[in-house]
């Protein structure tokens, strides 16, 4: 009975074990999924998972501006 558990045909999981939240998009920086995503990510239907699955390319979990670093601690002296 076992077996059938491995003969599933299961979405895998965008996961890439860099778990961490940006705090202004509250996305994963490693997946880009949100918390409420992971969280169902194991009792959602295939379809959801496949639909999540779709949609994260589209996704910025971090935002890509930097804050200005040396350049704007210069234009501020």
């Amino acid at each position: 009975m076992s077996d059938e558990v491995w003969k599933r045909d299961e979405v895998a999981s965008p996961c890439v074990q860099i778990c961490v939240i940006h705090p202004e998009t509250r996305l994963c920086t490693g997946c880009a999924r949100s918390m409420d995503e992971i969280a169902a990510w194991s009792s959602m239907s295939a379809e959801t998972r496949q639909a999540v699955m779709a949609e994260l390319p589209t996704r910025s979990a971090a935002p890509t501006l930097r804050r200005g670093g040396r350049a704007a601690r210069l234009k501020r002296a």
